[in-house]
């Protein structure tokens, strides 16, 4: 398992469609991931530390978590089948959950829980981009701006 930052959340065009983008912690490779749109919204919320009037979802789960006395310890991205991903929510008592990759990297924000990707998923859809070519991360922002869901044969998360 690698650990993985969240880069950020956009929406590609003309697909209109979100994307988040995550990085491998001390490697060059970048991992983007289809996601819902109301699963964007609530990642991009949490990276820029907005609280809304009333707990989204995601708020609400964390909520549910503190009361209950459990904590998230990890959030793993384990697979890649036929163009969809899947994730693990990972407790401190050793429960596994599976979970949406979006829902669990928006619930990993919220309590700061690091986020892992398998080699395995990182070998299939990481994109190795060096961080000192400048050059190179020009080509990749060009190639988000260009790729579509379809290239993928994924549908949202």
């Amino acid at each position: 398992m690698n650990e993985l930052d969240v880069v950020g959340v956009r929406v590609e065009m003309p697909s209109n469609q979100p994307i988040v983008l995550l990085r491998e912690v001390g490697g060059d490779r970048y991992l983007p991931i289809w996601i819902g749109p109301g699963e964007a919204t609530a990642i991009a919320f949490a990276q820029q530390g907005m609280a809304p009037a009333r707990p989204l979802t995601h708020d609400l789960f964390k909520d549910v978590l503190e009361a209950v006395g459990q904590e998230l310890t990890e959030v793993r991205i384990t697979d890649l089948r036929e163009g969809v991903f899947y994730a693990d929510l990972v407790f401190a008592s050793g429960v596994e959950v599976s979970a949406r990759p979006s829902d669990a990297i928006a619930l990993a924000l919220r309590t700061g829980t690091p986020i892992y990707g398998s080699d395995g998923v990182l070998d299939d859809a990481g994109i190795a981009i060096p961080d000192e070519q400048e050059d190179e991360v020009e080509k990749f922002r060009e190639f988000l701006d260009q790729i579509s869901p379809e290239d993928f044969g994924t549908n949202s998360q």
